[in-house]
């Protein structure tokens, strides 16, 4: 699976921002207003591999072959079974199942490889929750920097939406949150977790109500709720659809008041390492255009090893330029960050006619796939492997070998197998394309 590069062979078709807002932001409150940036034209590289006798190459040229039946959601799928990868990718059994770990301890947070400060959380199933990421006013959105991991995915016209992953933190205001789609469902099953979220299309929903999900399914309402925990924010700049919040630590109570299982669920132990992978590309910023309505950047920052999250603030249309603000948890008060960036290719379908006329999309998280992996100021080039559906995803180099990921969040960044990217010295461009 071959990407397709862009190229300047008119004009240049990729503008890298030259100036930044770099707005601060104390306690909860929300960014400072935002003064549109000017940008000058970049002219990128033909390729993000140069070599050193000045050649270029595709690293995925020659992609590991396995054993895959390509499907597509939400019909039956197949997955490789473990035996089939290759040899070098050693798979950790689940948290209590096998030979045990000798350098694992319960405490560790199988999504993140850090300790937890209350152990009794990881006793409990995680829980998929939807949050929003627009309109503009739905910001600053809570509890983005308490999940462990997060995937950011197109939904339809111009529009990208969060899914995050709360296991080792509580948090009593995760949201606003919204309507569930196909690809949720994949979400959901790698990571055997409840799924929060308000309504749906008909057609998503029913299948999601006729999927395994069905008894973890949470549909979260638009007023106060005991059961499910909603709570309404203070922001009176939100309309009453998109101001209903999830609290994490009263669904325990809720869940044993439904009967439905909320135990332990045996999760793949993740690779994780502190020490930074070997490699000739160094990134300090990575951008993602989705479309003229969503766009961000992540910033490497050396002294913490994290990307720190900047979201577009002028939509570029009716000649507005690029402009960017800290993207903030009003929860916390802390810019959205993240310890490993991750980019997953994946293939972006339509069931039917009607469905491409809605942009009703299928997100095929199956099989494998091409990714990048981002961590420590530097990029992998990398396949994603959907090894089981209830495991979380395999990242591997292209020879096979498991990509360790630092300790901490990881935030996925899904695009199109269509999408483009650009290199510009240490600025990578991702611009988001389907078919």
């Amino acid at each position: 699976m071959n990407f397709r590069k862009q190229t300047s062979y008119k004009n240049p078709a990729f503008w890298i921002l030259v100036v930044f807002l770099i707005a601060s932001c104390v306690g909860k409150t929300t960014p400072a207003p935002i003064i549109p940036q000017t940008i000058t034209p970049a002219i990128p590289t033909l390729t993000p591999f140069q070599l050193q006798d000045n050649t270029s190459t595709d690293p995925y040229s020659q992609p590991i072959t396995l054993p895959i039946e390509l499907t597509f959601t939400p019909y039956p799928t197949h997955y490789i079974p473990q035996e089939g990868l290759p040899t070098p990718a050693d798979i950790l059994p689940p948290s209590g199942v096998g030979t045990p770990n000798p350098n694992a301890l319960d405490i560790n947070n199988p999504l993140t490889g850090l300790s937890v400060s209350d152990p009794a959380l990881l006793e409990r199933r995680p829980m998929a929750i939807k949050v929003a990421n627009s309109p503009d006013y739905v910001r600053p959105q809570s509890g983005l920097t308490l999940a462990d991991v997060v995937f950011e995915y197109y939904i339809e016209w111009g529009d990208t939406r969060f899914v995050a992953i709360m296991y080792g933190n509580d948090s009593p205001m995760v949201g606003p949150v919204r309507s569930g789609r196909y690809f949720d469902e994949h979400v959901a099953d790698m990571y055997n977790a409840f799924l929060a979220f308000k309504g749906a299309d008909p057609r998503e929903l029913s299948y999601l109500r006729h999927s395994s999900l069905n008894d973890f399914l949470v549909i979260v309402y638009t007023k106060n709720s005991i059961c499910p925990p909603v709570t309404m924010g203070p922001d009176e700049r939100r309309d009453t659809y998109n101001n209903a919040f999830f609290n994490t630590a009263n669904w325990a109570i809720c869940a044993a008041k439904r009967g439905v299982d909320n135990s332990r669920p045996n999760l793949r132990g993740g690779f994780f390492s502190e020490e930074a992978p070997e490699s000739a590309l160094s990134v300090k910023r990575m951008f993602f255009h989705y479309s003229a309505y969503s766009y961000n950047y992540w910033e490497y920052d050396l002294i913490t090893h994290k990307y720190f999250r900047n979201q577009e603030a002028n939509d570029m249309v009716k000649d507005k330029t690029e402009a960017y603000a800290p993207l903030i948890d009003a929860q916390t008060g802390q810019q959205v960050s993240a310890d490993n960036v991750v980019v997953l290719f994946v293939p972006h379908t339509f069931a039917n006619q009607f469905n491409a006329a809605d942009e009703v999309y299928n997100i095929d998280l199956v099989d494998s796939g091409n990714a990048y992996v981002f961590r420590d100021g530097v990029a992998v080039p990398a396949q994603w492997h959907r090894t089981d559906i209830n495991q979380p995803l395999l990242l591997t180099t292209l020879l096979g070998m498991p990509i360790y990921l630092r300790p901490g969040r990881t935030f996925y960044q899904v695009l199109g197998i269509n999408s483009t990217y650009t290199q510009n010295g240490t600025d990578w461009l991702f611009t988001f394309l389907t078919p």
